[in-house]
């Protein structure tokens, strides 16, 4: 396309680069897509931080409720007797507590557990884990232990527990999460 002025010059791209400026201005100054465009680009990421917070929820509360389980359990071990009582299974009641909450979990303990695919069989109890002498500090005259006997017994219990989630840690490459935790508690007895 040419155009002549009347100076006889002919004019042929600076008309259509013009024209493309004018449209870039326009577009520029045009805000009835921003929202469009705006919620395009942040959806994404804000589906990715919710989708983490709650994953690292739910890791962090399966991860109290295995701790509040060991608790129980060890509470447990380190009351039992079964001197008194021979028929006690003292390391199997453990186990069934801290994976259940309850000694009996009625044949099914994957049911029942705190934890889904935590049992009783992945938790360690150790009814003789630590023996401590019973000392007495010659400064104070204090003993680091009350107790009729010369040392004192603690039990513990330990696990391991692998926690896959949801598929947002495996579209990270994060894989499984294992975590271990433990508690001990001073052997009293009945």
């Amino acid at each position: 396309m040419t155009i002549s002025c009347a100076t006889n010059r002919s004019f042929t791209g600076d008309v259509v680069l013009m024209g493309l400026g004018s449209i870039f201005r326009r577009f520029g100054r045009e805000e009835r897509g921003a929202v469009l465009v705006e919620m395009t680009l942040i959806t994404p990421l804000m589906i990715s931080l919710s989708a983490g917070v709650f994953e690292f929820g739910n890791l962090l509360h399966q991860k109290l409720l295995i701790e509040a389980g060991l608790n129980d359990g060890a509470r447990y071990a380190a009351r039992c007797n079964q001197t008194f009582n021979t028929a006690l299974n003292c390391v199997t009641y453990a186990q069934n507590i801290a994976s259940t909450g309850s000694y009996n979990c009625s044949g099914d303990c994957n049911v029942a557990s705190r934890v889904t695919g935590w049992l009783p069989a992945a938790i360690t109890v150790d009814l003789n884990h630590l023996v401590i002498p019973v000392t007495v500090d010659p400064n104070t005259g204090l003993a680091n232990y009350h107790s009729t006997t010369t040392s004192v017994r603690a039990v513990r219990l330990e696990t391991s527990f692998t926690y896959t989630g949801a598929s947002l840690l495996s579209v990270l490459g994060l894989g499984p999460i294992t975590f271990s935790a433990a508690h001990e508690e001073r052997y009293i007895g009945w």
